[in-house]
C-alpha cells in the first residue's frame, strides 16, 4: 500500500479522522487498536490524544510520547482491504558481499 497520511482530525470517543494522499479517507477508533499501555498509555488521556499530528517525513500519526501507528494498518482499516505481504529483500542471507 506505501500510502501517506496527510491530514488527521481528532473527534470523539478515541476516533480519528484520517486522509490519505490518495484520497482515502475515513474514521478510524484507536481504542479497538492499540492497547494503551507503554508508550500508548499516555493516549488515555483524551485531551493528550487529542494533540495527534501527522508526522509528514513518515507519512504517518504522531503524539509526542512517540507513540505512531502504521499507515498501512490504518490504510487497511479504512479500505477493509488486507495488508500485502512484503517480500524479503532478493539479497541471499548466504550472500557474501
Amino acid at each position: 500500500m506505501l500510502k501517506d497520511i496527510i491530514a488527521v482530525e481528532p473527534r470523539e470517543n478515541y476516533q480519528l479522522h484520517i486522509r490519505f494522499e490518495d484520497g482515502i479517507e475515513g474514521v478510524v477508533d484507536i481504542s479497538k487498536i492499540v492497547q494503551f499501555t507503554r508508550v500508548f498509555a499516555p493516549l488515555q488521556d483524551k485531551e493528550y490524544f487529542a494533540t495527534v499530528e501527522v508526522n509528514p517525513e513518515y507519512g504517518t500519526i504522531q503524539w509526542e510520547s512517540g507513540a505512531d501507528l502504521d499507515p498501512d494498518v490504518i490504510y487497511s482499516l479504512i479500505t477493509k482491504q488486507p495488508i500485502p505481504q512484503y517480500q524479503l529483500s532478493a539479497v541471499s542471507a548466504n550472500s557474501t558481499d
